[in-house]
């Protein structure tokens, strides 16, 4: 028997432990998925700078609707759901949409090395403190919040996606649609 009855129970505790702190953390069962967020509350405040140093913020894009996704150079699956993101802005271009990678703890040369390497070209702004990612309760990286036209978050994706896979293209499609009809730019 190659196992003690110790080393099992050591086992089992831990198990419960992480199972406990799963829980607590209140991620939604398929993490990676795109989850409509109710009653629609008002998007948090964000404002940070952009690699050349430019402050950007979200109100700024009112009247469009704004995907913000949080992620790191040292997480894989954020820099593998990067191409996702270009090609649904590309897919969307001249209509009322737009993407804000927000880098998450790291220095502007790291988070522009990273995105040289993959070849992203779209907008990223630096969170270098963490403020605008914890004052968004996101927990994980990556984690994605749709904010609708009027300035509402409307979704939100906790881990990787495939932003232009069809089921979720078609989620923010209508949304942009929706967006059209509801506020006029």
């Amino acid at each position: 028997h190659p196992f003690s009855e110790d080393s099992i129970m050591t086992l089992a505790v831990t198990l419960a432990g992480c199972m406990t702190l799963l829980s607590a953390l209140s991620l939604p069962a398929f993490a990676g998925d795109l989850v409509r967020i109710p009653n629609a509350p008002l998007a948090p405040a964000l404002e940070a700078a952009d690699l050349a140093g430019q402050r950007q913020a979200l109100s700024q894009y009112r009247g469009s609707v704004v995907l913000v996704n949080f992620w790191a150079s040292w997480c894989p699956p954020c820099l593998r759901e990067m191409p996702s993101l270009e090609r649904l802005a590309e897919s969307l271009a001249g209509r009322p949409f737009k993407v804000l990678a927000v880098n998450v703890g790291e220095t502007p040369r790291r988070a522009e090395e990273a995105m040289r390497r993959i070849g992203y070209r779209g907008t990223l702004l630096l969170d270098p403190d963490q403020e605008i990612f914890d004052a968004w309760g996101a927990r994980v990286l990556p984690s994605s919040f749709l904010v609708g036209c009027d300035g509402r978050l409307q979704s939100q994706a906790l881990g990787p996606l495939e932003w232009d896979a069809p089921r979720v293209l078609d989620a923010v499609e209508s949304l942009v649609r929706e967006g059209l009809a509801d506020c006029k730019p």
